[in-house]
C-alpha cells in the first residue's frame, strides 16, 4: 500500500509540475488597402494581409484565453469590406472552434486581452462569464468612451461581470509560467504575454507592439497609437526582456509566421 501511495503522489506531483500548453486559433484575416497608418511607406513592406489570432493556454485544470479575435458577427459572412477599402474575413468563430474541441465558454477559467481593439476583443462578450483579467488603464480608457475602442458593443457584456482589475505586470498562475508584460502605448493598457513552454522554450506574444516584421526592423509605430513615445519605451522594454529571457517573439498579426504555426487542436508545450 505504501508503494502504491508513493507512486500516486509521484504521478500527482508530475501532473502538477507539468508546464502549460499553447493552442493557436485562426480568428480571421484583415486585408489592408495601404500601410501608411502603421508608420510605413508602401515600398517598405509588400504585406497587405494581417493574421488575427486567438490563443488558448492550458495550465493543469485551468485555461486562459488570450485575445478573442474579430467580432463574432463577422464570422461566416465571407469577405466584409469596410470604409476605406480594408476588409475582414473570418471563417469560423472562436466559440465554434473551441466547441469542436469540446470546450465551452464556461470551461474557460481566465480571459485576457492584449488590448480592447475590436480585432483582439471581438469575441469578448461570449466569455463574460469567465474571470476577466483587465488592465486598469485599458478599462478606464474604454469606459470613458474613447473612439478608438469602437464598436464598444463587442465588449459591452464585460461591464456586467466581475472583472479582476490588474495594474502592470501580472503572473497569471503564480508560478512564472505565464506572465503579462505591461507594454502601454498602442493603447493605454496594452500588454504582451510571456509564456514559458518546457519543450518549445519561452515565447512572447506581441499583441500590437508590432504589426509587421518591418515595424520591428525599422522601429516604427502606427500613427493611430495612443502615445508614440510610450510605445517606443515599451518596445525597448520588451526587446530587453527578449534578450534577458531568450524568448522568441511571435508578432501576432504576422501572416507569414502564422502560416508556419500548428493550429488547434494541435498545440505547443
Amino acid at each position: 500500500m505504501r508503494i502504491i501511495a508513493t507512486v500516486v503522489l509521484l504521478l500527482l506531483s508530475s501532473l502538477a509540475a507539468a508546464g502549460p500548453k499553447l493552442y493557436v486559433f485562426d480568428c480571421g484575416a484583415i486585408k489592408l488597402a495601404d500601410v501608411a497608418m502603421f508608420g510605413l511607406k508602401a515600398e517598405q513592406t509588400p504585406v497587405r494581409e494581417l493574421f488575427v489570432p486567438c490563443y488558448l493556454i492550458e495550465h493543469g485544470s485551468e485555461r486562459l484565453l488570450w485575445d478573442t479575435g474579430l467580432p463574432l458577427n463577422v464570422a461566416g459572412r465571407g469577405k466584409v469590406t469596410m470604409d476605406g477599402g480594408d476588409s475582414f474575413l473570418y471563417e469560423r468563430s472562436i466559440v465554434d472552434q473551441l466547441a469542436a474541441m469540446g470546450i465551452e465558454p464556461a470551461d474557460i477559467t481566465y480571459v485576457a486581452f492584449s488590448h480592447l481593439h475590436a480585432d483582439h476583443a471581438g469575441g469578448a462578450n461570449a466569455f463574460a462569464g469567465s474571470n476577466v483579467l483587465m488592465q486598469k488603464a485599458e478599462w478606464d480608457s474604454a469606459l470613458a468612451g474613447n473612439p478608438e475602442f469602437e464598436p464598444a458593443d463587442v465588449f459591452a457584456k464585460l461591464k456586467e461581470t466581475k472583472l479582476t482589475i490588474i495594474d502592470g505586470d501580472y503572473d497569471v498562475f503564480g508560478d512564472g509560467s505565464v506572465k503579462f508584460v505591461y507594454a502601454p502605448g498602442h493603447t493605454p493598457g496594452h500588454q504582451a504575454v510571456l509564456i514559458n513552454l518546457e519543450k518549445t522554450g519561452p515565447l512572447m506574444l506581441s499583441g500590437d507592439l508590432y504589426h509587421f516584421r518591418e515595424s520591428r526592423a525599422l522601429r516604427r509605430v502606427p500613427t493611430f497609437n495612443y502615445d508614440a513615445a510610450m510605445s517606443l519605451q515599451s518596445i525597448d522594454r520588451v526587446e530587453a526582456l527578449l534578450k534577458e529571457t531568450g524568448a522568441t517573439l511571435w508578432i501576432e498579426h504576422d501572416k507569414a509566421l502564422a502560416d508556419t504555426l500548428r493550429k488547434a487542436p494541435q498545440f505547443y508545450e
